[in-house]
């Protein structure tokens, strides 16, 4: 009977997470870059029929490793290409992470802990979000974090083992030594299976997005042994095997890459990855206090209940004061990191999703287990922003109504003006979205007030839920509608056409997703100066922002198709 009632909350979470993750994934075009970079990626795979080295319009693609684009190449080919096909590898990505953080929740504390870091995440706003994205940071992130949890474990472990051994008379352990003739040793330790998922994960996650994956398990094993002052030999020897079975997984793929064609590839991979952390990727620059910014507003509501556990320290026993401490190592080794790198990126630092909602289910737990209310700042400061977040999404349907009002703050910026010219139907009522999460923090609010704590924290992160439901229904289309889908039904529209199509003046993969591009019989295919200025042998199309227009015009036999909402359309004569 307890198994069974076990059972049903694993079974009630994984429906929770299916719940929330599936609907819409294939409801709007997916967004350039990212996600229309690696579905390119998958769908070239399957082209080529090459599933070693990721392509970009048919040219190697050195930038990521292919584990992510395997996983959505396995969704499209059972599910076709598509939108849907492209983001479902995160939607499972998301249903496994909620199970996962409640079966260690529950392991560690209890299963209210369990419910709590599992609402925590569910019910905050990036992390729910990016499990219904294309982009590779949640199976990047998820590996990582399984990577650690077998590390600790695997320590765990050792010190039980390093205790038993302790506890017996040393004349008995003499003599097992005589008799077996081994000699105490540093080196002397054995391979467990914790050791051996530690290493495999952390190799997945090399594979998914590069080295990174293992520096920042490094980096937080290395940081919590200092802090605590557990450096010793025989953990170094213990974290060196992890190393190697990681090592040896990334092997799987860039040792074959290595022996099949050479190191060109490889080395490219390295260079790219080299200049990403000292200089800004195409722009994606930022102040230092970036991440710091976008995690308080982009994990609301557990962002504020975190700032308990990250600012002060708790008094748990046994393992679960080891855990905290590695997770709140790891939340301020990624935030530094990430912060130090140039190129700011909003999803760099979202590997703090898994050790912030822990902390914040850490903050609640105590509050509930001490049987006392949540301080009035953590109250008042989730009312603040809740209603600061919501009243900006209720604005937005009547500012899309009253574009004129926008107009005057992109007089120096053509394109993005011109992008406000897209016909977007807004009636009003999408503004129910904002006001669900307005009410959502009045309710938490209330019935804290009450005494019912926890009662009023499902109420937020459920609120919280459902209010980015509403959000992904109601408005991510029609901001795509602005920003991109212009070009894309441009792209959409040659997909029956053996053309080429190339973008001037701005990076873009949509045109190779979108257009369906076949794979290439010349090689200069992929040639800027042939497809703008070189003796074509099919039809080719350029589309570049209104911005490029002057210098699109001079272009040697082009001719002027059409422009809409800040984008031009070109064709080769």
């Amino acid at each position: 009977m307890k198994m069974n009632k076990l059972d049903r909350n694993y079974i009630f979470i994984a429906l929770l997470g299916a719940a929330f993750f599936l609907p819409f994934l294939g409801g709007v075009h997916l967004f350039d870059w990212d996600e229309i970079n690696f579905a390119e990626c998958a769908r070239e795979m399957i082209l080529t029929d090459d599933y070693l080295r990721p392509r970009i319009n048919f040219e190697p693609f050195w930038e990521k490793p292919p584990l992510f684009i395997w996983l959505q190449t396995a969704a499209m080919q059972a599910f076709g290409v598509s939108e849907f096909s492209a983001r479902l590898p995160n939607a499972v990505c998301g249903i496994a992470t909620l199970l996962t953080i409640y079966h260690l929740g529950k392991k560690l504390y209890d299963k209210t802990f369990g419910w709590l870091w599992t609402l925590a995440y569910v019910g905050s706003i990036l992390p729910h979000l990016y499990f219904k994205s294309g982009i590779i940071d949640p199976w990047f992130n998820f590996f990582i974090f399984l990577s650690l949890v077998f590390h600790i474990k695997n320590e765990e472990v050792a010190s039980l083992k390093l205790q038993a051994e302790g506890n017996k008379p040393q004349a008995e352990s003499d003599k097992r030594q005589t008799a077996s003739g081994d000699k105490p040793s540093i080196f002397s330790f054995s391979i467990t299976p914790y050791l051996l998922f530690a290493g495999l994960f952390s190799g997945f996650a090399i594979l998914t997005k590069g080295p990174v994956g293992f520096l920042i398990v490094a980096l937080t094993w290395l940081c919590k042994s200092l802090i605590y002052r557990e450096l010793s030999l025989k953990k170094i020897v213990r974290f060196t095997a992890i190393a190697s079975v990681a090592v040896a997984t990334a092997a799987i793929w860039f040792g074959v890459e290595i022996l099949k064609n050479g190191f060109w590839f490889v080395n490219e991979f390295i260079i790219y990855n080299i200049r990403l952390a000292k200089t800004e990727d195409a722009g994606h620059g930022g102040f230092i206090g970036y991440h710091f910014v976008v995690l308080f507003f982009g994990c609301f509501p557990s962002s504020v209940f975190a700032l308990r556990s990250i600012l002060r320290g708790y008094s748990f026993v046994g393992e679960k004061v080891d855990f905290t401490r590695w997770m709140r190592i790891l939340f301020l080794v990624v935030l530094v990191l990430f912060s130090l790198v140039q190129s700011k990126i909003v999803h760099y630092s979202s590997m703090c999703y898994l050790p912030l909602t822990f902390l914040a289910a850490i903050s609640m737990k105590s509050w509930l287990d001490e049987g006392v209310k949540i301080p009035r700042f953590y109250k008042i400061t989730v009312v603040v922003v809740g209603i600061l977040l919501g009243s900006i999404v209720a604005a937005v349907p009547f500012l899309g109504q009253n574009i004129g009002v926008l107009k005057p703050l992109f007089q120096h910026d053509l394109f993005a003006l011109k992008n406000l010219d897209a016909f977007v139907h807004w009636s009003g009522g999408e503004a129910a979205a904002g006001f669900v999460l307005i009410l959502t923090v009045f309710l938490f609010f209330f019935i804290e007030k009450k005494g019912e704590i926890l009662r009023g924290l499902i109420f937020l992160f459920f609120g919280t839920a459902i209010f980015l439901q509403l959000v992904m229904l109601l408005f991510v289309g029609k901001i795509e509608s602005y920003s991109q889908r212009a070009a894309i039904e441009f792209y959409e529209s040659k997909q029956a056409e053996d053309c080429y199509i190339t973008t001037f003046g701005f990076k873009s993969y949509a045109h190779l997703f979108y257009s369906r591009m076949r794979p290439p019989t010349n090689a200069k295919h992929a040639d800027e100066s042939f497809l703008l200025r070189g003796q074509v042998e099919k039809p080719t199309y350029i589309v570049g922002k209104i911005t490029a227009k002057t210098a699109l015009d001079t272009l040697p036999s082009v001719q002027f198709l059409y422009e809409k909402n800040g984008f031009v359309f070109y064709e080769r004569l």
